[in-house]
């Protein structure tokens, strides 16, 4: 997270603020700041989407390649995250400052996808043993305002449904060799499901009283944070992981807490991300030219 200095009339104006469930903002414990969401910017990726949450800026471009499967899961594609912190997010970003940072989101991200019931695996295999598909999820983080693994993970689903997988076709050749026909057609392509894709909701706690979406003032408040991994299945939320970041330690009916938190909350922005995001691909989605003469 940047680096905030608060003195400590202001860390105890937070406090009073959290306690009474009216923080500096005017949000309760339980509200996100605003959010804005864009999809298909970036035009060299097969998918992409910028995030903004408050003063918070992500861009995420998911680019596609033809690999071969792991021996040990042959039937499953990959996956794999680069997290990238510009130096113009924040000062301590420069240099090699922000490489703790995005080692920790990775881990984040690749422990939350970990589960084949977070993310099936299984779409992205081609020819099992043989083929698959593997997507590089690359993160940018343009601006630094707090609540980034949040941020990263609603980025991250966006940039996924807007991924899109050209159609491939697999011919048996002589001597029982197998070829993949890749279409060139834009619109000959294939989504992604995004519903079981899971996102990270950062539960904070601020003296007795935990909160979510916490600004980079409340994080500096903050000794210790619960990162809660969401996924839906079937219209039900579950559990995917979850991590303590922050040196503090926490009870456990204070962690029980944060957990149903956390999980409510993830629920909720699971059906509003969905919703939107159709939505949005009603709106602007790609249609398809009509064929007029001979070509028909």
């Amino acid at each position: 997270m940047a680096y905030v200095a608060l003195s400590e009339a202001e860390k105890t104006y937070i406090l009073h603020g959290v306690e009474d469930d009216f923080r500096c903002d005017g949000r309760s414990r339980r509200d996100y700041r605003p959010m804005e969401l864009e999809t298909g910017l970036v035009s060299n990726a097969s998918g992409s989407a910028r995030l903004r949450l408050a003063n918070t800026d992500i861009l995420v471009g998911v680019k596609t390649e033809i690999d071969v499967p792991n021996p040990l899961t042959p039937e499953f594609g990959k996956l794999e995250f680069f997290v990238d912190c510009s130096a113009n997010a924040t000062p301590e970003f420069e240099g090699r400052g922000g490489s703790d940072l995005a080692q920790e989101l990775v881990l984040s991200l690749q422990n939350a996808y970990e589960s084949p019931l977070a993310f099936d695996y299984r779409t992205l295999c081609l020819i099992p043993g043989q083929q698959c598909w593997k997507l590089y999820i690359d993160i940018l983080i343009l601006e630094c305002g707090g609540n980034l693994h949040d941020a990263v993970s609603l980025a991250a689903k966006a940039a996924l449904f807007n991924t899109k997988l050209p159609r491939v076709t697999a011919t048996l050749l002589d001597a029982g060799i197998t070829d993949l026909i890749i279409s060139d057609n834009p619109y000959d392509c294939t989504r992604i499901g995004i519903e079981t894709v899971p996102l990270l909701v950062t539960v904070c706690k601020i003296g007795d009283y935990c909160l979510v979406d916490p600004s980079a003032e409340e994080e500096v408040c903050s000794t210790v944070s619960v990162v809660v991994s969401v996924s839906m299945r079937n219209g039900k939320a579950f559990l995917s992981g979850t991590h303590l970041t922050g040196g503090g330690a926490m009870h456990r009916d204070t962690m029980r807490n944060c957990l149903q938190l956390g999980l409510s909350i993830g629920e909720h922005l699971n059906h509003l991300l969905t919703k939107m995001l159709n939505l949005e691909q009603e709106r602007v989605g790609p249609k398809r030219p009509q064929t007029v003469g001979f070509l028909k």
